[in-house]
């Protein structure tokens, strides 16, 4: 029977990093069919939004295993030892935002890189984050992540010279619910040079965060 699946194991040689895994959308059987794929090319194996419905079963067929019950990161082997630290920084608007710092944070973690956080920093008290420039300003790149209106980004944009990865995540209500208010404020920023990705793509701003890392 052929696979489901197509591995992309050369990856690594082509862009510096391995494939992760999306488990959101797969069943157990294919997850466990992808596991194996990965361990017998000696490949750890990094899944993100896997729910925990299915980590008890993957659990107990992998246990050389890491999850985290707030962004739904589940690891099979190991995370590195000695990893880099004082590259990136996370800077959150608020606590309700832990799910995608966590996301962020294991996924640099995976590929070596440990991130320094900054939590509750938001525009609703900006004193905070004035309190932390001078700390900021020897980071290599900013991931910064917000809520509601999505300003942080513009004034993190304001205030230093690095990369910056702003990412919008789906916390708020009435018209901030869902993240898009925070996309378009992020998106129509008036601080230049702004990356932007999806809304509550932690992932996707750790791998930006890694290319230009991997390539200073």
């Amino acid at each position: 029977m052929s696979k489901s699946f197509n591995i992309d194991h050369k990856r690594k040689e082509r862009t510096g990093f391995q494939e992760i895994v999306f488990g959101a959308s797969k069943t157990i059987d294919q997850l466990i069919e992808i596991i194996k794929d990965f361990k017998s090319n000696d490949h750890n194996v990094l899944i993100t939004k896997l729910q925990e419905n299915k980590v008890k079963k993957l659990a107990a067929k992998f246990p050389d295993n890491y999850y985290d019950e707030v962004s739904k990161m589940f690891l099979v082997g190991s995370f590195p030892q000695n990893p880099v630290n004082g590259e990136v920084a996370i800077l959150t608007a608020g606590t309700s935002d832990q799910y995608l710092v966590n996301e962020v944070y294991y996924t640099l973690l995976f590929f070596g890189r440990e991130a320094t956080r900054f939590q509750d920093v938001g525009v609703a008290g900006v004193h905070r984050l004035l309190e932390k420039v001078d700390e900021l300003k020897y980071f290599k790149v900013l991931i910064v992540i917000a809520g509601f209106e999505g300003a942080l980004p513009t004034v993190v944009g304001g205030l230093f010279s690095q990369p910056i990865i702003a990412v919008p995540a789906g916390v708020g209500y009435g018209v901030s619910e869902g993240g898009k208010v925070a996309l378009n404020a992020m998106l129509s920023s008036c601080a230049n040079g702004i990356t932007v990705v999806n809304i509550d793509n932690g992932y996707g701003a750790a791998m930006a965060a890694l290319r230009i890392l991997n390539n200073k």
